[in-house]
């Protein structure tokens, strides 16, 4: 097997750390599901154990064992149970790819009933896509979106949020004239941290992007070469912060919370709790493309199993019970993230107040929900199912840092990532 597995000699203390050794079977007579979910928040468990007590009331034939563990420990106790053959039958975590290419995973079809895949956003199942079938999907949503300080807008005499690029210019521009060098009009961070994400803001809202219709690399088209040149001008223009090769988002962050950021490109919940900023949430520019991130269920083939038909079916039941409008739209206010599906963006947009957040009597709110489910089925996905993933992902930083200093053109760094990566 592909995966690498050289971490026996650490299996005995990961297993009294985290409690991982494959639970038992309690009755014999039921279709067991052993299920690993990872922890979102200190009250995961707390909700997962009531799931599992309803589930298994509504379905006295299934008995399920529940496990959660934290995300510093979930990588290397499931290649442990994969290891000696002890994989769960379902697994939530972030990335599928080396599953698939071990052949451990089951196609989603086989296991996901039509209902469900109805209301689930439909860039959000593609994004598990992976030559040619869907093999996982999507637990959870999080999303990018242009942050704008209406305050500060409006006190340069803008009024919206900007829709296009040459908008942003002429924002940026009336910014700096007005508040000089004590705000900065545009964040800007395409550091080694995640640099990726800003070539994604802009060569998807230039209408190019990382690959083409047919899923092939595509890194030196000329909308991607227009969007570089493009943050080259805000780095040339001064419109951004003074070191966006190495200021990452998260300080960005927080001098947008502080009040001295007017707009910035970020995740939904960028914004400090205890900030006073007036802000609004737009689109991107241009095409009014978000980035999506989101983490994945998938299951694990069980060739050991005596029914695999009734196997196949409890697991529906259980992806059933899970995505179920209410009992999903409750999970996603608890532990504080975006539905991935549609009839709970639509309920959570007006119900939120319904359901708390883990460990606190407060509740959701259904602007906030209203907000950003919005922004969802805008949503693309950075395509790290490619093997050349990560050497794409460091190649587009290194080319906006040394287009950005005017070391080489926009045209000549992509032409030759291109070739590195496609060979043409």
């Amino acid at each position: 097997m592909k995966k690498i597995v050289g971490i026996l000699l650490v299996v005995a203390t990961l297993f009294s750390m985290v409690g991982c050794s494959k639970p038992e079977a309690k009755k014999a007579d039921k279709q067991v599901l052993d299920v690993i979910i990872s922890q979102y928040g200190n009250y995961t468990k707390e909700w997962w154990t009531e799931f599992e007590k309803n589930f298994e009331a509504a379905n006295a034939d299934i008995d399920l064992n529940i496990e959660i563990v934290s995300w510093n420990d979930i990588y290397s106790v499931v290649t442990t149970r994969i290891s000696t053959g002890e994989q769960p039958d379902i697994l939530n975590i972030s990335g599928f790819a080396d599953y698939v290419a071990d052949d451990l995973l089951m196609p989603a079809t086989e296991y996901t009933s039509a209902a469900v895949q109805a209301q689930i956003i439909p860039s959000f199942w593609n994004s598990n896509e992976m030559d040619g079938t869907i093999w996982a999907l999507p637990i959870l949503a999080s999303c990018r979106a242009l942050f704008c300080n209406v305050d500060l807008l409006n006190g340069a005499g803008i009024t919206t949020p900007p829709t296009t690029w040459d908008e942003v210019i002429a924002a940026s521009k009336a910014i700096r004239a007005t508040y000089g060098s004590q705000v900065t009009p545009w964040a800007l961070d395409i550091s080694t941290d995640e640099g990726q994400a800003a070539f994604s803001y802009y060569s998807w809202n230039f209408g190019g992007g990382y690959v083409d219709a047919a899923g092939n690399w595509n890194l030196n088209s000329a909308e991607n070469i227009a969007a570089v040149e493009y943050i080259k001008s805000l780095i040339d223009g001064g419109y951004v912060n003074a070191g966006p090769y190495t200021d990452t988002r998260y300080a960005l962050q927080d001098s947008f919370s502080a009040g001295n950021v007017a707009m910035m490109i970020g995740p939904m919940n960028m914004v400090a709790a205890d900030s006073t900023v007036n802000y609004e949430v737009a689109n991107i520019p241009g095409k009014g493309i978000g980035l999506g991130v989101c983490d994945q269920l998938m299951v694990f083939k069980d060739k050991k199993a005596a029914d695999q038909a009734a196997r196949t079916a409890a697991i529906s039941k259980f992806f059933d019970a899970f995505y179920a409008c209410e009992t999903y739209s409750d999970y996603m206010v608890y532990e504080g993230f975006l539905p991935a599906t549609l009839d709970a963006s639509d309920y959570l947009a007006k119900n939120a107040e319904k359901h708390t957040q883990g460990g606190s009597t407060k509740t959701g709110s259904s602007e906030y929900f209203a907000t950003f489910c919005a922004v969802l089925p805008t949503c693309q996905f950075y395509p790290m199912q490619k093997p050349e993933w990560m050497d794409v992902r460091n190649g587009v930083i290194d080319v906006e840092q040394k287009v950005g200093q005017g070391l080489i053109s926009a045209k000549d760094a992509l032409d030759a990532l291109q070739a590195q990566v496609a060979g043409k």
